[in-house]
């Protein structure tokens, strides 16, 4: 089994990516299990072999000023961007509100479905953890937000006509992809982000505000919160910094004897 892994991550003359690797050999393992269960064998060879491990790529965030620059340039789509932006949504799961899902006295979105494309095709569903959450968005969001509210009943999609599932835009010439080209022109140190980046974009901006890491597990919706210290570590590094200061300070105030 170890071989097998060994071969087919340096096969056909190229080696393969570790997630590709990971994918195959989950395959194989679970069907391994199961013929564990069914007694067919006595244990799974495949558990407990070496396996590559994901190299995760660096996040890419956007500051409060670029991402007004790219929900300008995103036009019609400008409130969905902020709302992204702002309140670390997946993409599914703000297109997957209806009108009834908004609180604007509260300012709240309550998110209890997710809408994934699969080959053209959208699918309703849970959100990713299977559970629903109420996510808070900031004021300025309001008065964008009412009036996609005012024409339409509960029951309507929040964004788009209403019953329609918005299609995630073309990777190549989607009205994203364009909103993203613009602004590069106009700033030469845009990124290049993808929607996605977008909810990794939300994460930064409520931790330099101060967020503490449950409230930003919380509003992500991620499993734990152990989960968005991994996803996160690297916004958090200032944090180290913080805390010495503040240790200092608090140490000054105090009636220690200096030596």
């Amino acid at each position: 089994m170890q071989s097998w892994v060994t071969a087919f991550t340096r096969g056909d003359g190229k080696t393969r990516s570790a997630t590709t690797v990971l994918r195959a050999y989950g395959v194989l393992a679970s069907i391994l299990d199961v013929a564990v269960k069914d007694r067919r064998i006595p244990s799974n060879p495949a558990r407990g072999v070496n396996l590559p491990r994901r190299v995760r790529n660096k996040h890419k965030y956007l500051s409060h000023s670029q991402v007004g620059v790219l929900a300008q340039n995103a036009k019609k789509h400008s409130t969905l961007v902020l709302l992204l932006a702002y309140t670390g949504l997946r993409w599914g799961e703000a297109v997957a509100l209806h009108v009834g899902d908004v609180d604007l006295d509260r300012r709240r979105v309550y998110v209890h479905e997710n809408a994934v494309e699969v080959a053209g095709t959208i699918h309703v569903g849970t959100p990713k953890t299977g559970e629903s959450r109420s996510v808070p968005f900031p004021p300025f969001l309001t008065p964008l937000l009412t009036p996609l509210t005012e024409t339409k009943t509960p029951a309507d999609l929040l964004f788009g006509d209403g019953t329609t599932y918005l299609h995630q835009p073309d990777r190549r010439r989607g009205w994203y992809v364009s909103a993203v080209a613009r602004s590069q022109t106009s700033d030469t140190e845009f990124p290049r982000v993808t929607i996605h980046d977008l909810r990794h974009t939300a994460a930064s901006l409520a931790i330099s505000a101060g967020a503490n890491v449950k409230a930003v597990h919380r509003m992500l919706g991620h499993s734990s919160a152990a989960m968005t210290l991994d996803t996160y570590a690297d916004l958090f590094d200032d944090d180290l910094d913080a805390v010495a200061i503040a240790l200092d300070e608090a140490r000054s105030n105090s009636n220690v004897v200096k030596m």
